[in-house]
């Protein structure tokens, strides 16, 4: 996904792709990863090959929740130079009425087998959520995925990062799709409000995936902020 964009700054950068576990062509982790899991992974590939120079970080969706929590690690502190973040996810969304309902919903189902004693109890949850009416409550990311993934989704989509926003020292250049209905602009702007060195630039009829859906105009302003000043 993210190829493209490399391609097109392959001229001033060496540009470097992670899959992570259970991302892309990464097998999965053996057991459900939280954000910090995942963080801890990257740092060390970053100490690994990168320890005594400076790298920017461009990051979309799920891979700003590692950002964030890369950026408040002191010992990565000098490695980061320029960071973009475009449709970050971490902030704990406005909900709609029908994820309360979905929410309590599966509460409610999953409320008579946790009366029960092991193993009656376990054997019971894992029938419930191979059942279809469990999977139709799910997100559609949700629904898409399966074993250890799916426990890592929750896991990683229920941690809301808002504290850690204000105490990034970072500069951020804030690059969304004005049209983005999976982290709505709304999200965008509490970002820009939270952080200490931020911009934020929006690209007009773009959603989510704004690099690809205007490549042009995405990658001018990715280089404008990361070629050096004449």
């Amino acid at each position: 996904m993210m190829l493209p964009v490399a391609k097109n700054l392959s001229d001033i950068r060496t540009c470097y792709l992670i899959d992570f576990p259970g991302f892309g062509q990464s097998p999965e982790p053996p057991i459900a990863w939280s954000v910090d899991d995942y963080a801890d992974a990257i740092e060390t590939f970053l100490l690994k090959h990168f320890k005594d120079e400076k790298i920017d970080l461009f990051v979309h969706s799920f891979g700003a929740r590692v950002a964030i929590k890369l950026l408040n690690r002191p010992q990565l502190a000098s490695i980061f130079d320029k960071i973009i973040f475009t449709g970050a996810a971490g902030l704990k969304p406005k909900r709609k009425l029908n994820y309360y309902l979905r929410k309590y919903s599966a509460k409610a189902l999953k409320l008579p087998f946790l009366l029960l004693p092991n193993p009656l109890r376990d054997k019971g949850l894992n029938r419930l959520r191979k059942s279809a009416l469990w999977k139709k409550m799910g997100s559609s990311d949700y629904q898409q995925l399966s074993g250890v993934m799916r426990e890592t989704f929750v896991k990683t989509v229920t941690e809301f990062l808002d504290p850690l926003i204000p105490t990034i020292e970072h500069e951020v250049l804030l690059l969304w799709g004005e049209e983005d209905s999976s982290t709505p602009l709304d999200q965008a702007i509490r970002l820009d409000k939270a952080l200490k060195q931020s911009a934020l630039i929006t690209i007009s009829d773009t959603g989510h995936y704004a690099f690809l859906e205007k490549p042009s105009e995405f990658i001018n302003i990715m280089r404008a902020y990361l070629e050096p000043k004449k």
